[in-house]
Protein backbone atom coordinates (compact mmCIF):
# COMPACT_ATOMS: atom_id res chain seq x y z
CA UNK A 1 0.00 0.00 0.00
CA UNK A 2 1.45 3.37 -1.04
CA UNK A 3 0.68 5.55 1.92
CA UNK A 4 3.21 8.30 1.51
CA UNK A 5 4.22 9.00 5.06
CA UNK A 6 4.19 6.53 7.86
CA UNK A 7 1.78 3.63 7.81
CA UNK A 8 -1.30 5.86 7.79
CA UNK A 9 -3.92 5.13 5.18
CA UNK A 10 -4.58 7.74 2.51
CA UNK A 11 -7.54 8.09 0.16
CA UNK A 12 -8.84 11.14 -1.72
CA UNK A 13 -11.81 11.52 -4.06
CA UNK A 14 -13.07 14.72 -5.66
CA UNK A 15 -16.13 15.05 -7.89
CA UNK A 16 -17.74 18.07 -9.50
CA UNK A 17 -20.61 17.78 -11.92
CA UNK A 18 -24.12 18.52 -13.04
CA UNK A 19 -26.89 17.12 -15.20
CA UNK A 20 -28.02 19.46 -17.94
CA UNK A 21 -28.90 19.63 -21.62
CA UNK A 22 -25.70 17.76 -22.51
CA UNK A 23 -26.39 14.95 -20.00
CA UNK A 24 -24.26 14.13 -16.95
CA UNK A 25 -21.08 16.17 -17.21
CA UNK A 26 -18.45 15.79 -14.52
CA UNK A 27 -14.81 15.78 -13.48
CA UNK A 28 -13.67 13.22 -10.93
CA UNK A 29 -10.36 12.01 -9.59
CA UNK A 30 -9.19 9.82 -6.78
CA UNK A 31 -5.97 8.75 -5.13
CA UNK A 32 -6.45 5.17 -3.97
CA UNK A 33 -4.59 3.45 -1.11
CA UNK A 34 -2.73 1.22 -3.60
CA UNK A 35 -1.10 4.31 -5.18
CA UNK A 36 -3.40 4.46 -8.20
CA UNK A 37 -4.56 7.86 -9.43
CA UNK A 38 -7.83 7.63 -11.36
CA UNK A 39 -9.11 10.54 -13.45
CA UNK A 40 -12.34 10.90 -15.42
CA UNK A 41 -13.75 13.84 -17.33
CA UNK A 42 -17.11 13.52 -19.05
CA UNK A 43 -18.26 16.37 -21.25
CA UNK A 44 -20.89 15.80 -23.90
CA UNK A 45 -20.52 19.34 -25.23
CA UNK A 46 -20.07 19.17 -29.03
CA UNK A 47 -20.20 15.36 -28.74
CA UNK A 48 -17.02 15.08 -26.65
CA UNK A 49 -16.36 11.65 -25.24
CA UNK A 50 -15.43 10.63 -21.71
CA UNK A 51 -11.74 10.79 -20.87
CA UNK A 52 -10.51 8.18 -18.39
CA UNK A 53 -6.91 7.90 -17.26
CA UNK A 54 -5.27 5.75 -14.59
CA UNK A 55 -1.68 5.91 -13.40
CA UNK A 56 0.25 4.59 -10.43
CA UNK A 57 2.05 7.34 -8.55
CA UNK A 58 5.11 7.10 -6.35
CA UNK A 59 5.01 7.42 -2.55
CA UNK A 60 6.56 10.91 -2.90
CA UNK A 61 3.58 12.04 -5.02
CA UNK A 62 1.19 10.67 -2.38
CA UNK A 63 3.21 12.50 0.31
CA UNK A 64 2.81 15.74 -1.67
CA UNK A 65 -0.97 15.26 -1.96
CA UNK A 66 -1.11 14.64 1.80
CA UNK A 67 1.01 17.75 2.46
CA UNK A 68 -1.29 19.93 0.33
CA UNK A 69 -4.29 18.69 2.31
CA UNK A 70 -2.61 19.00 5.71
CA UNK A 71 -1.41 22.55 5.05
CA UNK A 72 -4.90 23.60 3.94
CA UNK A 73 -6.31 22.50 7.34
CA UNK A 74 -9.52 21.45 5.57
CA UNK A 75 -9.84 18.48 7.95
CA UNK A 76 -10.92 20.99 10.64
CA UNK A 77 -13.84 22.30 8.56
CA UNK A 78 -17.54 21.46 8.66
CA UNK A 79 -19.78 21.70 5.59
CA UNK A 80 -23.09 21.93 7.49
CA UNK A 81 -23.58 25.61 6.57
CA UNK A 82 -22.18 25.43 3.03
CA UNK A 83 -24.55 25.83 0.07
CA UNK A 84 -26.48 22.65 -0.74
CA UNK A 85 -26.03 21.05 -4.18
CA UNK A 86 -28.56 22.47 -6.64
CA UNK A 87 -29.49 22.53 -10.34
CA UNK A 88 -26.16 24.25 -11.11
CA UNK A 89 -24.27 21.24 -9.78
CA UNK A 90 -22.53 19.61 -6.88
CA UNK A 91 -19.04 19.07 -5.52
CA UNK A 92 -17.91 16.24 -3.28
CA UNK A 93 -14.59 15.83 -1.50
CA UNK A 94 -13.75 12.77 0.54
CA UNK A 95 -10.44 12.35 2.36
CA UNK A 96 -9.10 9.59 4.57
CA UNK A 97 -5.79 10.30 6.30
CA UNK A 98 -4.89 7.82 8.99
CA UNK A 99 -7.82 7.61 11.39
CA UNK A 100 -9.41 10.86 10.15
CA UNK A 101 -12.18 10.69 7.56
CA UNK A 102 -14.03 13.70 6.17
CA UNK A 103 -16.61 14.01 3.45
CA UNK A 104 -17.85 17.37 2.12
CA UNK A 105 -20.73 18.08 -0.24
CA UNK A 106 -21.63 21.51 -1.58
CA UNK A 107 -22.87 23.26 -4.69
CA UNK A 108 -20.58 24.18 -7.56
CA UNK A 109 -18.66 27.35 -6.80
CA UNK A 110 -18.58 29.72 -9.75
CA UNK A 111 -16.25 32.30 -8.25
CA UNK A 112 -14.98 33.77 -5.00
CA UNK A 113 -18.15 35.90 -4.89
CA UNK A 114 -20.07 32.67 -4.17
CA UNK A 115 -17.60 31.96 -1.35
CA UNK A 116 -17.84 35.46 0.16
CA UNK A 117 -21.65 35.48 0.17
CA UNK A 118 -21.94 32.04 1.81
CA UNK A 119 -22.80 31.40 5.47
CA UNK A 120 -19.24 30.15 6.11
CA UNK A 121 -16.88 32.15 3.88
CA UNK A 122 -13.78 31.14 5.88
CA UNK A 123 -14.37 27.40 5.63
CA UNK A 124 -15.64 27.50 2.06
CA UNK A 125 -12.58 29.54 1.02
CA UNK A 126 -10.28 26.82 2.42
CA UNK A 127 -12.27 24.21 0.47
CA UNK A 128 -12.24 26.33 -2.72
CA UNK A 129 -8.48 26.91 -2.71
CA UNK A 130 -7.70 23.30 -1.76
CA UNK A 131 -9.78 22.06 -4.69
CA UNK A 132 -7.96 24.47 -7.03
CA UNK A 133 -4.58 23.19 -5.77
CA UNK A 134 -5.60 19.53 -6.07
CA UNK A 135 -7.00 19.97 -9.59
CA UNK A 136 -3.80 21.69 -10.71
CA UNK A 137 -1.71 18.91 -9.14
CA UNK A 138 -3.76 16.12 -10.76
CA UNK A 139 -3.87 17.82 -14.18
CA UNK A 140 -0.09 18.19 -14.05
CA UNK A 141 0.40 14.52 -13.16
CA UNK A 142 -1.95 13.29 -15.89
CA UNK A 143 -0.44 15.60 -18.50
CA UNK A 144 3.10 14.62 -17.56
CA UNK A 145 2.27 10.95 -17.84
CA UNK A 146 0.33 11.05 -21.11
CA UNK A 147 1.89 13.87 -23.12
CA UNK A 148 5.66 13.43 -22.79
CA UNK A 149 7.05 11.82 -25.90
CA UNK A 150 10.22 9.78 -25.43
CA UNK A 151 13.35 11.05 -27.13
CA UNK A 152 14.36 8.81 -29.98
CA UNK A 153 18.05 8.36 -30.65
Amino acid sequence: MATGGGDAEFYLRYYVGHKGKFGHEFLEFEFRPDGKLRYANNSNYKNDTMIRKEVFVSPSVVREARRIIQESEVMKEDDSSWPEPNHIGRQELEIVMGNEHISFTTSKIGSLVDVQTSSDPGGLRIFYYLVQDLKCFVFSLINLHYKIKPIQS
